[in-house]
């Protein structure tokens, strides 16, 4: 009897925006680590995350959401959407259970067919739809795109993760670890802390503040005793947002504050004095070099 071949590779996730790739990202590996919100454009960089089991080990590279450009920062992340598809082995497209196929799509899957590599179709949200809706989407974009594979799954419920992650070994290449087994993910703890923050601001905020506003740690020390101290920038583009963040006698940065620092506290394992400032930077999202200071960078 012969022992069974371990598979590893690297599998981008691309999508529109708001389709649940980064919320999908979290079940496969099984831990929160993208941030989620119902704001599009939610995730602004690639995030590499690790998947590893005794069948195979998938690199996940989970990347900003299919749109149209309309800034600095916008223009980055859609180049950064339309690079991954050339620097992995497989291509994971989620899409929602529906046939119509829009124009940021279909630009996508341009891209995808000249990258020339293989495709697994993720229909997300299936606890929404029937089957035949589902396969009616699946013949959609089939008819658009060769697919491996196509595998309906709910992200938010978790319907079918270990079937897609079984699906995306299969296609993967026969090749050891890349990664140590217990390897989650190559961010840093400060990087993950200050999208933790990030994404409090997007939850809390309506809807016209999230799109300018970033997050710089600017500082991260362990005490002694273990405790971590935790000072960062929220950085907005309008002094008008600046009041809207901080709130009434400083309620929501209090608010914001407060979340961050649960998560990051679970996260990290240990107990956390987190210090958050507000400060404007207009038009940060035009200007090459802010860009850069905040981790926008190819």
């Amino acid at each position: 009897m012969t022992k069974e071949s371990f598979h590893s590779g690297f599998v981008a996730i691309v999508g529109r925006t708001n389709v649940g790739k980064s919320t999908l990202m979290n079940h496969l590996i099984g831990m929160k680590l993208a941030i989620t919100s119902n704001k599009p454009q939610t995730t602004r960089r690639r995030m590499q995350t690790v998947f590893t089991n005794d069948k195979g080990q998938i690199v996940f590279l989970d990347t900003p959401g299919i749109h149209l450009p309309h800034n600095k920062l916008s223009e980055y992340m859609d180049n950064v959407a339309y690079k991954s598809v050339s620097d992995v082995d497989l291509i994971l497209f989620v899409v929602e259970p529906e046939t119509y196929i829009g124009k940021g799509e279909r630009q996508m899957i341009e891209r995808m067919k000249q990258s020339k590599k293989p495709v697994i179709l993720a229909v997300n949200k299936c606890d929404t739809a029937d089957d035949e809706h589902i396969a009616k989407a699946i013949d959609a974009y089939g008819g658009a795109i060769e697919l491996k594979d196509a595998v309906p799954v709910s992200a938010l419920k978790g319907i079918n993760i270990d079937r897609l992650t079984d699906t995306l070994i299969s296609f993967l290449p026969e090749g050891p670890m890349l990664y140590d087994e217990d390897t989650v993910t190559d961010e840093t703890e400060r990087d993950i802390a200050a999208e933790i923050v990030r994404e409090k601001v997007l939850r809390n905020l309506r809807d016209e503040v999230p799109h300018g506003v970033a997050v710089s740690v600017i500082s991260f020390k362990e005490r002694d005793t273990g405790l971590i101290d935790i000072e960062a920038d929220i950085i907005c583009d309008k002094d008008s947002h600046k009041g809207i963040i901080i709130g009434k006698g400083g309620s929501m940065l209090k608010k914001i504050g407060i979340e961050s620092r649960k998560d990051i506290e679970e996260l990290l394992e240990t107990q956390v004095n987190l210090k958050l400032f507000v400060k404007v930077r207009k038009d940060w999202r035009q200007n090459p070099m802010m860009l850069q200071s905040l981790g926008y960078k190819d």
